[in-house]
């Protein structure tokens, strides 16, 4: 026969009571030496259990008295009588209890659940059933035997953690909680609700107490839970930062963006050196701020410094943009954090000046200019317009069929997939690049639809426009700055993408800009040759005319007064733009990444013989810039009434992921505000 456990017995019994039509009367034990006892009725005072004429046994919690307070010889003869009647049990109205800022109640679902457990409403607390019968003098367990537990925190642990899934698994994909109708009666009740939703029918003991299942004070799905939960992620997550960090010398990485509702963002970004050796660039924080002159942007940083125990003199390093206000040598935001931290040395973001070199070059050759110019009209015409758009993809996927066929394209997985143009931005490092690059790759099918178009039946001005646009690409001038611009661009991309890179140093970027400065000295010098010739090459297979090189330049509108200088047409194009550029690139790399510091920051390496410098010294704030990425795919169109602490909660989940994914859910219980 097999041995049964006490909770077994209990179960049976709760069993048995559940079927009896009156919850109060719970059968007594038969193989109880006093079965004769009475039961004592709630109402009357309690007799003196030292006496050994009391002839009830107390049901009445509140009251009873401690098993080892009967006489010695009785005390076995009361723990059979006791567990023969069973858990007490009651099912009625149960009261409410304030728990701060909610009220919650004690659930009858909780006897089928714990059969051990009991009730007594005048307490409005649970006790232990199996905890009183064997109690003893030296027990710590009073608040399960007289005093009653009434914290109904644990017993709501799985609801909470239902909620904590899916506010985690929405965080990190960057989707938005609500929905616009989140009644029963709605089919889509929002991201949220309906991941909870999904986690009960996977699992049917949670979807049995979730939603509409669950106590309309307990039900953990508001908004206002929500966010709490957020923000208790948040704050384990900066606290692992913080720890990552711990006494060691930090910087900071800074950079403002304007968000969807026209508010500028300030994007905080810590970098240090794990205890393991490694660079770490974590985001931190990103903060609403209404003035972005220095001090107040240093008011704010301070603050989140300070409220994070991160102590400023500990700073060994200030990485920002161009910009007046933070690279000001009196009174930027780093000679304000200079004064408080005499090592916390500024560096202008290389990435930007790479950046700003190349804007530089755009601006102040007007060959150039007028390219973008131009440029910048094609790809809005075709990407105003979703059938332009949908045209053109369709005429590149036959272009590729009949390429692949004449054998000048390869074949792959991946490969010669149709593409479509890409709009040059002044603020988007190396889109510039890939906007050129794809123009050469798609320019008969931008040639074909635009003449497709010419021959259509729409509007006088979009044929006007078509035509136009379609006369300046099929010129000598336009694929002469197209494909100029793409080797120029090409050159200085390597190095704007090596600058952007998280673990890059500043040794190791400075010999990327070296390396560039030779890169282009040698197109100055040796590469106009083969470069007249390919795009000559390009023309001839594109029918299109290219000039008498040897002809006089002809200015303006060809009249003769407007003509004051007398060189060729090749000796224009190479020495009036080709040169220029490149003589344009040269200086603003030599203007902004000088020699002296180069040559100084090669000499620092040989004073630290371990690398440290190398390893630590920041060269790049493009982590604040995928940041300000991550923004926009979370402050979006619809969602642009996001108040500052969620953005700053949902954008510290999205973007350390790492760190949010790995926190412990019981963490995150143990901190919640039942």
């Amino acid at each position: 026969m097999s041995k049964r456990s006490i909770t077994d017995y209990f179960i049976q019994k709760n069993n048995e009571q559940l079927s009896k039509t009156s919850n109060n009367s719970l059968p007594s034990s038969s193989r109880s030496t006093l079965k004769t006892k009475k039961l004592k009725p709630d109402n009357e005072d309690a007799l003196d259990p030292l006496e050994g004429n009391n002839p009830y046994y107390e049901r009445n919690l509140g009251k009873r008295i401690r098993i080892w307070e009967y006489p010695c010889d009785k005390q076995d003869d009361v723990r059979r009588e006791y567990v023969g009647m069973g858990p007490y049990q009651p099912t009625c109205e149960y009261p409410l209890v304030d728990f701060k800022h909610q009220k919650r109640s004690f659930q009858s679902s909780w006897f089928v659940m714990f059969p051990w457990l009991e009730f007594y409403k005048i307490k409005e607390s649970a006790f232990c059933f199996p905890c009183y019968p064997f109690d003893v003098p030296s027990s710590y367990q009073k608040k399960f035997t007289v005093e009653g537990f009434k914290n109904w925190k644990r017993q709501n642990r799985l609801l909470i953690r239902t909620t904590i899934r899916a506010v985690r698994w929405l965080a990190l994909q960057g989707c938005a909680f609500r929905g616009h109708d989140e009644f029963l009666d709605s089919h889509n009740r929002g991201n949220f609700l309906e991941l909870v939703k999904f986690q009960g029918e996977l699992c049917k003991e949670i979807g049995d107490i979730i939603l509409d299942k669950a106590s309309k004070n307990a039900k953990y799905t508001s908004p206002s839970i929500q966010q709490e939960i957020l923000k208790i992620i948040v704050d384990l997550v900066q606290s692992k930062i913080r720890d990552e960090v711990g006494d060691a010398k930090f910087c900071i990485l800074v950079d403002e963006a304007i968000d969807e509702s026209r508010r500028s963002q300030m994007a905080i970004v810590l970098r240090y050196v794990d205890c393991g050796g490694f660079v770490r660039e974590r985001f931190f924080e990103v903060v609403g701020v209404d003035d972005t002159n220095s001090l107040t942007l240093k008011t704010h940083i301070c603050s989140i410094l300070t409220q994070h125990k991160l102590l400023i003199e500990n700073m060994r390093g200030q990485g920002y943009d161009g910009a007046s206000n933070m690279r000001g040598e009196w009174n930027g935001l780093q000679a304000l954090f200079l004064k408080d931290s005499p090592f916390a040395y500024y560096i202008h973001c290389f990435a930007h000046r790479m950046q700003l070199t190349l804007v530089a070059a755009a601006k102040e050759v007007s060959d150039v200019w007028l390219f973008f110019s131009k440029l910048s009209s094609i790809v809005n015409f075709v990407g105003s317009s979703s059938k332009r758009h949908s045209q053109l993809i369709s005429i590149r996927e036959d272009e590729i069929i009949d390429l692949k066929e004449s054998g000048e394209l390869g074949t792959g997985i991946g490969v010669n997939k149709a593409s479509t143009l890409q709009r040059p931005t002044s603020t988007r490092w190396s889109s510039h690049y890939v906007s050129v690059s794809r123009v050469i790759e798609l320019f008969g099918s931008v040639c074909t639809l635009l003449e497709d178009f010419m021959g259509g039946k729409s509007a006088f001005s979009i044929h006007a426009e078509d035509k136009g646009l379609l006369k300046e690409m099929m010129t000598f001038d336009f694929l002469f700055i197209l494909f100029f611009m793409h080797r120029v661009l090409e050159t200085s991309d390597m190095l704007c993408q090596s600058l952007q890179r998280k673990n890059q140093d500043i040794l190791n970027a400075m010999s990327l800009v070296t390396t560039t400065k030779l890169l282009f000295q040698k197109m100055r010098d040796d590469e106009w040759e083969d470069f007249l010739w390919s795009v000559n090459n390009f023309c001839d297979n594109h029918d299109i005319v290219v000039p008498d090189l040897t002809a006089r330049y002809v200015e303006g509108t060809k009249r003769s007064r407007q003509q004051k200088n007398h060189f060729t047409v090749e000796e224009y194009y190479h020495f009036h733009v080709f040169n220029v550029v490149i003589d344009k690139q040269l200086m603003e790399l030599n203007t902004r990444f000088t020699e002296q510091s180069i040559e100084l920051l090669t000499l620092c390496e040989a004073l630290n013989p371990s690398d440290g410098f190398k390893s630590f010294s920041k060269i790049s704030t493009a982590t604040t810039e995928r940041a300000f990425s991550g923004m926009k795919l979370l402050k979006t169109q619809l969602r642009n009434k996001m108040e500052q602490e969620y953005l700053n909660n949902a954008m510290v989940l999205y973007i350390e992921r790492e760190i949010a994914h790995d926190i412990d859910i019981d963490h995150i219980i143990d901190r919640f505000d039942f």
